[in-house]
């Protein structure tokens, strides 16, 4: 290691650790030496993307080169390859859920203090831009006071890969997107949380859960909706979030959505409609002068930017941006999600 750059290690060569390979090569004072993975074919795939491999872990963390190593494997085996790969003096960044429990991720965390190493998780869809749209809505009080957050992901072609239909792995889509969405929901409202209530979905016959809906009350009152889903045909949008002065809402990744903002204020009384068969003057529309749309603004947004904090990290220069402390509070989140499952129960959780 020079004083800038910095040697990196993939353990585990699958769809993330490829993802992951392909930024690195973006980044100038960032090196790959090699990758490991217990898959051959992965191994091969590693070589032809002209990386070199490793034979075992062993050898890997046996490098004196390196000083990261990047962990992309099935969540069951996180804490033992961060653990060994930190007591062989490497810093580690790891991919998310980054423990099957909150127990695992204490081991993790005193070890690194053990060791005095850096480790980081990649929640890496704090980079997304309809997440920071969001934020800036509501960091900006674009919607007057907030009162309601809906954050949801749809799909229709049930649990993908292999291993994330098995429990024993950490499979299921509370541990696989609901550690990105509620994680990104207590960014978005920092606040701490009264209660949750969660329902897991097992429509399609897994071992685990194919989706949940998960409700969330803050302590001063706010109220979010977390969704995901794998047998959704029609998925409704991203993000739907309403406050006291208008709402917005992001229909899908390309960001096709609005911004309706109230800029007169009705008399309540309005003139009755027809709606179905009767009248409501509840759900009459409002006037034409008295909202107006808006686009949804737009944020650039490079997910370098975590690798580089890392570094920075380890150099002294910066506080961690996806602090350990919030990897746990989210870790214990998804436990009580779980067990108000389980229970069929709401859980007091702060």
């Amino acid at each position: 290691m020079t004083s800038n750059s910095y040697t990196f290690a993939l353990v585990g060569y699958g769809g993330m650790g490829k993802q992951h390979k392909k930024v690195l090569q973006t980044i100038d004072r960032a090196h790959i030496a090699g990758t490991f993975d217990i898959n051959k074919q992965r191994q091969e795939d590693a070589n032809n993307d002209g990386l070199h491999t490793y034979t075992s872990f062993n050898e890997l963390v046996s490098d004196d080169s390196i000083d990261i190593v990047l962990i992309a494997t099935p969540n069951d085996s996180h804490k033992d390859i961060a653990i060994d790969a930190m007591k062989a003096g490497k810093h580690v960044i790891c991919e998310k859920p980054v423990t099957l429990n909150s127990k695992e991720l204490e081991e993790i965390l005193d070890a690194a203090k053990q060791y005095d190493k850096v480790f980081a998780v990649h929640q890496n869809r704090r980079w997304d831009e309809d997440y920071l749209v969001m934020k800036k809505l509501y960091d900006e009080g674009v919607l007057g006071d907030v009162f309601h957050v809906e954050s949801r992901v749809h799909g229709s072609r049930g649990i993908p890969g292999d291993w994330r239909h098995e429990k024993a792995y950490g499979g299921g889509m509370l541990l696989d997107w609901g550690v990105h969405l509620l994680d990104r929901l207590v960014l978005l409202i920092p606040e701490k949380i009264k209660s949750i209530y969660c329902h897991l979905s097992y429509v399609l016959g897994n071992e685990v859960d194919d989706g949940f809906r998960m409700q969330v009350s803050f302590e001063s009152g706010k109220t979010a909706l977390v969704e995901v889903g794998t047998s959704n045909y029609i998925s409704l949008p991203l993000w739907y979030m309403t406050g006291t002065n208008g709402a917005a809402t992001i229909h899908d990744w390309s960001m096709n959505g609005k911004v309706v903002t109230v800029t007169k204020h009705e008399d309540h009384d309005a003139t009755p409609i027809e709606a179905g068969a009767g009248l409501t003057k509840t759900m009459a529309p409002r006037g034409e002068l008295s909202t107006q749309d808006t686009p949804l603004p737009r944020i650039k947004t490079d997910i370098r930017d975590f690798y580089d904090n890392v570094m920075k990290v380890i150099e002294g220069k910066e506080d961690p941006i996806v602090k350990n402390e919030e990897v746990m509070r989210i870790m214990k989140l998804m436990e009580a999600a779980f067990l108000s499952h389980k229970t069929n129960s709401v859980i007091d959780f702060e």
